[in-house]
């Protein structure tokens, strides 16, 4: 019987993390929603007028057998661009912040792997992703789930998520589903 972990991360929308991490061996969900902020039971208008203090993330719960919390780091930090500082493109505020929520041993490995990036020289700029403790963790609305497999066709998901997808299923291929 495997055990499960879980982590939360967030890159920007929720949307493109949710899609970048469902596809993985070994991922065994990946839940938009919301974390890191002041007020509770936050909504996606409150979250999106950045009134809560929360950042748009997604919980992975994945089997550390079949992948390890070090590769889930290292898609983060490469399908994403961790070194801008609340916002992802025109995503603009600090609920688009690259952070990582984690007990001690997975902040520790987060700044593990946010070193090892950054001496790999792939960003041109200094990674500027915050690794903090654990946090409380908010499911987003229901409309939020599973949103870039539902509507691929939307404008957005076409133009911000879909690249993002087919970047990682180039540069995972082999731990794809």
């Amino acid at each position: 019987m495997s055990s499960h972990n879980s982590i939360i991360l967030g890159a920007g929308c929720f949307w493109c993390v949710e899609a970048v991490f469902t596809g993985l061996k070994g991922v065994i969900s990946a839940h938009p929603g919301y974390a890191g902020g002041t007020v509770n039971n936050p909504t996606y208008e409150a979250v999106c007028a950045d009134k809560t203090g929360h950042a748009e993330v997604v919980e992975l719960v994945y089997d550390p057998n079949e992948i390890s919390l070090k590769d889930l780091l290292r898609v983060f930090f490469t399908t994403h661009d961790p070194t801008q500082l609340n916002k992802q493109g025109n995503d603009i505020g600090s609920q688009y912040r690259s952070v990582i929520f984690g007990d001690a041993e997975q902040q520790k490995l987060a700044q593990e792997v946010k070193e090892e990036i950054s001496a790999e020289k792939i960003w041109p700029d200094p990674i500027v992703t915050r690794i903090e403790g654990p946090t409380q963790f908010w499911l987003a609305e229901e409309k939020h789930m599973d949103y870039f497999a539902r509507n691929p066709e939307t404008a957005y998901c076409a133009a911000v998520v879909a690249p993002k997808v087919a970047k990682a299923r180039k540069l995972y291929r082999d731990r794809l589903k």
